[in-house]
């Protein structure tokens, strides 16, 4: 059994939660940002809304297993380039069920899956780029935070603790791992190398599974402390910032609580854009923030380098 943080595990659970429509008040400050931007960007009408419907199945092949605790986004591309034809079709036959047929695009898809898994995962990253890379910090944060308790927990108490404890649905009797409402089952022998548990900032209440031989099954569940994800952050002790970084550079990453691009920045502060921008460069030059291409903005994000720097100032 081991722990992972898949970032194709929070582009489906993200952007089904986006197709719903729902007002989720966990999310609103997220949705209020991207949706906007998926809209104008038309992936609200490309593959991934082929792909990934609002409810029900979504084709394993978009959660290759993580070959490590966190792989990148660009691992988990190649892996699904890679993905064999037999099983990109399989998983299509499968969605076909559940929705009756496919869409001009996913035919084209099962046609020839490696000539489309690439146009696939080039629209896949412009939706990260989008929604998911200005947040991946602080989205990682509640995800090692989850894996770090979890992982205690087991050295603790042991994966019975874990199991029963993890979600109503879960439960851990007589060596036995039981989920309600799962018919299928699944032998030690034909479960591949152990049990993969993906906690997911996005995910809903329920729980998903991926369970795909020869690949180790994947029990993807909510994380905790999805709730304060979007909290607000108050910085106080901010004049101690001020002597080293200067009042400017320190005010634009307070800030910048959530990501914004330089013209928001210059409306909050009352800043020059030409300011800002001198300001941004110093701070991304030094590993404070990054930048994140949005249609014709960009967005500017803290980096945990600055996370950590206004925790400690806290």
């Amino acid at each position: 059994m081991r722990f992972a943080a898949s970032p194709m595990w929070e582009v489906g659970t993200s952007f089904r939660l986006l197709a719903s429509g729902a007002a989720d008040p966990v999310h609103r400050r997220w949705l209020e940002q991207v949706r906007p931007r998926v809209a104008a960007a038309g992936l609200d009408r490309g593959w991934l809304a082929e792909l990934i419907p609002s409810a029900g199945y979504c084709p394993d092949f978009l959660n290759p297993a993580p070959t490590g605790p966190a792989p990148t986004l660009r691992e988990e591309l190649a892996a699904i380039k890679a993905a064999p034809a037999g099983r990109v079709r399989q998983d299509l036959d499968h969605l076909a069920h559940h929705r009756g047929s496919l869409g001009p695009r996913l035919r084209s898809l099962y046609a020839d899956p490696p000539a489309r898994l690439g146009r696939v995962a080039e629209e896949i990253e412009a939706y990260w780029d989008l929604a998911l890379a200005p947040y991946w910090a602080r989205i990682r944060t509640v995800l090692d935070a989850d894996i770090f308790h979890r992982a205690r927990q087991v050295a603790e108490h042991g994966a019975g603790r874990l199991f029963n404890e993890l979600h109503p649905l879960v439960g851990w009797d007589d060596n036995v791992l039981r989920l309600a409402r799962r018919q299928r089952t699944l032998p030690r022998e034909s479960s591949g190398a152990g049990l993969l548990l993906i906690p997911s900032a996005f995910k809903g209440p329920g729980l998903s599974t991926r369970v795909a031989p020869p690949d180790p099954p994947q029990l993807a569940y909510r994380a905790r402390g999805v709730g304060t994800l979007w909290e607000r952050r108050s910085v106080t002790g901010a004049a101690a910032l001020v002597a080293v970084l200067g009042r400017s550079r320190t005010l634009l990453l307070t800030e910048l609580d959530t990501p914004a691009t330089t013209t928001e920045l210059a409306h909050r502060t009352g800043m020059s854009m030409a300011g800002v921008s001198q300001s941004l460069t110093a701070l991304r030059n030094a590993g404070f923030v990054t930048a994140h291409r949005a249609g014709r903005s960009v967005l500017y994000a803290r980096t945990p380098v600055a996370e950590s720097v206004l925790a400690t100032s806290r």
